[in-house]
Parts: structure tokens; sequence; C-alpha cells
């Protein structure tokens, strides 16, 4: 077997790059927009430009001075997410020969989805002339997905579980200008970790190493199946910037920009279980391939840009809206596997395309404690038909979200949101590292409650 094919199948079956690149959480790809409880109830709209939300510490540090005074928000979010495959037929389409165009076996997989939930907390404390200045921490997951399907079902080749999380720690300050302009940044240093299975056909890759003389001893397409694991961490540091405007006393304009993060894995593990006669038809140990090893890989994740706006049009009625652009490529058009063992360095290339959001939401204060919200938004993927993956099956959503805030007292305000997703039936049609093809669809589905409290001292 040549080098070449050697470092494709060794970097597409760990499948690091693959799982990093393609994924569903409930903003574009593992993008997770649930930060706030307030935020969802209108689908994030005026999500950095409405009064009294304390996510924008982590979001656009200079609208702290939309924060009436010293106070301290937490926000749980639990993401419930569904992912079930409908298969249209897997088959080993490997070297000519034994087992080539035999179907393969197992069944779908199960609903790969999962109930997950996502934490937040926010500090805000104003200071100096007349509280012109102002400070913030915040913790908050800004990226994360898990799927997980049965270990033996029919795309288990291409992955059976991937677990990604980013968890950013940061601290904010800001400057007002006048009551009416003001400027933020704000430093976070995020936590990466990865998680990544699938299984490995070594059947095909000895019958293929062989050519075809393997078949002597058993050794066909989908007749010796092994496993692959891999895990990763990495700390870096990333930043926001922005500005906020108030033309009127009932109008705020803001503008965000949230940079990429560069993580540079260096010390990943890579397992590989190889069932004996593979190993021995292979010499892994001798030759230093599909041997347990170390490795490393740059994971950008990527930069993104907010324009939010909201105007209160009376006492009661208050209207918002967002926009926002993620820069995806060319964060995601390859990645680079390089391993520490024989197995070379691999180039993998995914094509992900920018992406949109785009919400309108309205707050209606009902009493002087009770305000009801509402809102709807367009959340773009970056995926397309011809680069969907199993480790999740990305695609457009349109959201629908409710909320509701109670305020018992001046120091102490709950908040409640719910959206739900609609969505198309994402499609694939895939190869494997092995030349095993996949095809099928996907009935996926989503919903989100969220609960906050933010207690003024």
């Amino acid at each position: 077997m040549t080098a070449s094919n050697i470092a494709r199948l060794t970097a597409l079956t760990v499948g690091i790059a693959g799982a990093l690149a393609f994924g569903q959480a409930h903003g574009a790809a593992f993008q997770l927009k649930e930060n706030s409880a307030k935020g969802l109830g209108r689908a994030f709209a005026g999500s950095t430009s409405a009064w009294g939300d304390a996510s924008v510490v982590a979001t656009n540090p200079a609208s702290m001075r939309l924060l009436d005074g010293r106070q301290f928000q937490a926000d749980l979010s639990a993401i419930s997410f569904s992912a079930d495959f409908k298969s249209d037929g897997g088959r080993y389409v490997g070297p000519t020969g034994a087992g080539t165009g035999m179907p393969i076996s197992g069944g779908n997989g199960g609903d790969a989805g999962m109930i997950a939930p996502v934490p937040a907390a926010y500090f805000h404390v104003p200071f100096g002339e007349n509280d012109n200045m102002h400070f913030g921490m915040s913790l908050s997951v800004p990226f994360g997905f898990t799927t997980e399907y049965d270990r033996n079902w029919v795309g288990r080749y291409h992955g059976v579980k991937t677990d990604l999380k980013a968890i950013d720690l940061g601290a904010a300050f800001s400057y007002d200008v006048n009551p009416y302009v003001s400027f933020g940044a704000s430093v976070f240093v995020e936590h990466l970790t990865i998680e990544l299975t699938n299984a490995v056909d070594f059947g095909t890759i000895a019958y293929a190493g062989s050519n075809g003389a393997s078949a002597a001893v058993g050794l066909t397409p989908g007749s010796a199946d092994g496993f692959a694991s891999m895990e990763g961490d990495n700390n870096a540091v990333g930043y926001v910037i922005g500005g906020t405007f108030s033309p009127s006393e009932d109008t705020n304009i803001a503008l965000s920009y949230r940079s990429k993060v560069e993580h540079k894995i260096t010390g990943g593990d890579a397992k590989f279980d190889v069932p004996a006669l593979a190993a021995a038809a292979l010499r892994t140990d001798a030759r230093g391939i599909f041997v347990n090893t170390s490795g490393k890989a740059t994971v950008t994740l990527p930069a993104s840009a907010t324009l939010s706006v909201t105007h209160r049009i009376n006492d009661r009625w208050t209207v918002m809206g967002d926009v926002s652009r993620t820069a995806w490529a060319p964060a995601f058009n390859e990645v680079t596997v390089d391993f520490a063992s024989n197995q070379p360095n691999n180039v993998l290339e995914f094509g992900y395309k920018d992406t949109t959001f785009a919400s309108l939401g309205a707050d209606y204060k009902l009493s002087d404690t009770i305000t009801l919200r509402g809102g709807v938004a367009y959340d773009q993927s970056p995926t397309t038909n011809e680069h969907r993956d199993v480790r999740v099956p990305d695609v457009t959503r349109k959201w629908v979200s409710l909320g509701l805030g109670w305020t018992p007292s001046e120091k102490t305000e709950f908040n409640f949101g719910y959206t739900h997703l609609f969505t198309n039936e994402p499609s694939i049609n895939i190869t494997s590292a092995t030349s095993s093809t996949l095809k099928g669809s996907y009935d996926v589905g989503g919903d989100i409650l969220a609960a906050s409290i933010n207690y003024k001292f």
C-alpha cells in the first residue's frame, strides 16, 4: 500500500477534521447562540442592542451601558436535537473482487441526537465618574455539539460519536463617551475539547493492500471491522470589540465583531482497535501504521460580525432586529492532520461557505412585572449536499420563539424562552475512506428551552 493511500485511510478513519467541520447546533453548523433566555424568547433579535440583558458582556461589551447598575445573571438552556437517519443503502465499493457491491450490515443508528445543557453566567459593575466605565466577566459556550449512533450502524465507517465543546471565560471593559455613544472590548480564553470515534473497515484495507491475496485468509471488505478514536484539547485566546450608538433615548444601534480563534491541538491521542488477522496482514506494528499515537491539528473557529437594532415604540412595545455574518471560509476550507507515527500527514478539504443569521422580534410589557416576547429567525447552514456528513446533518433552519419575563422586585428578574426549529430533510451521498458508499436522508428536529435569573446588588 502506498504512503498516499495510507495517509488517506488513516487520516479519514480517525475522522478529526470531519467531526470539526460538520455539526448542527442551534446556530450555523456547531455554532451556539444559546447564551440568554431573554434573547432566546425573541429569536436573539436585539441581542446586543436591547436594554437589560447582561449577555452583552460576552457579545458586545459596548452595550454594558444599557444595563442597570451592578448585577449578576445566570442562564441555562436545554437543547433537544433529534437526528433519525433513513438509509437508501450502503454498499462496499472497494477493490474489485470478494465483497464488492455487497450491502453494508447494520441499522439506521437510532436517534443520534441528544438533550444537552448549555450554561452561561455574567457579572457587570459600573465605575468611574457618573458610572461612565464598565467592567464585566462572562462564562459562555459559543460552540458545541454531540451526536452518537449505535456502534454497528450502517454508517459506522463515517462516524459513531462526535463530541465538541468550546467554553469561554472572558473579561470586558467599556467606556461611555456620552449617554449616546460607547465603545468596548473583551478578551476571552477558550477551552476546546474534542472526542471522536468511528469504525474502520480493515478487511477492505488489507484486501486492497495485498491486491486481493488477503481473501485467501478471509480478509475481504466488511470482514474485519476495527475501531478508531481520538481525543484532544487546547486553550486559545480571542477577543470581541464593539460600539453602541443611540440616535435617541428610544433607539440603540450596536455593531460588534468576534475574532476567529486558532486552536493548535498538539497532544491529541489517536487509538486503533485492529483485529489480529488484519494487523498481521498489514504488519501494522512493524510499519508503524494504525498504531496508537499522538497527533496534532490546527482548528480555527470562525470570526463573526453582528449588527443589532432596538427601538422602543412606546411604554409597552419594543421591536428589534439582528443580522450576523459568520466567516466559516477560509477557516474550514481545509484541516491538516499530522500524526506522530509513520502515518503521513493529510490535508482534508471541506468547502464550508459563510453564513447569515437574521432575526426580528418584539417585547410587549403586559404589566409592571410581566413582559411577553416573540421572534422569528432565518439561520443559514454552511454545508451543502456535496459536503454534508453523518457526524451531524446540518441544514438551514427557521426559528419561531416565545418568551416571558417576570420582575417580582426591583432587584430580581426571571426570564424564560422557548424556540422551535423548522427544517427540511437533509440528504447525504458520501463515500468513506475505504470507498464504501452511504446514501440516505435525515428527519431532524430541534427545540430549545431556557431560563435565567438576574440579580442587582
